[in-house]
């Protein structure tokens, strides 16, 4: 079983992150791409001590880049949403 710092790798900030946790309490982490779904419910339950009703994880492609010349591509990844029970939260930035 691997802890919850190797499953949770970071949590996703973006426009539509925030409104998924002001409307729906939802958030969004990017996961190790070998963690399942139970690790995953696991590691948040642990790491912050709230309730989790449900997990839906997907695989992210990675896109091709090209720096002049260069071609490359970005890693694959892999993310997680994760639905918090009704009244829990989790204060991502609790100082800023």
């Amino acid at each position: 079983m691997k802890s919850s710092l190797d499953v949770l790798r970071r949590p996703m900030v973006t426009e539509k992150v925030t409104r998924l946790q002001e409307q729906l309490n939802q958030y969004v982490f990017e996961v190790h791409p070998n963690a399942n779904k139970l690790e995953i419910k696991q590691a948040v339950e642990e790491r912050f001590k709230v309730r989790v009703d449900k997990v839906r994880t997907m695989n992210v492609r990675g896109k091709l880049k090209a720096l002049g010349r260069f071609k490359g591509r970005r890693p694959d990844w892999k993310k997680a949403v994760v639905t918090l029970s009704e009244g829990e939260k989790i204060d991502l930035f609790e100082g800023a």
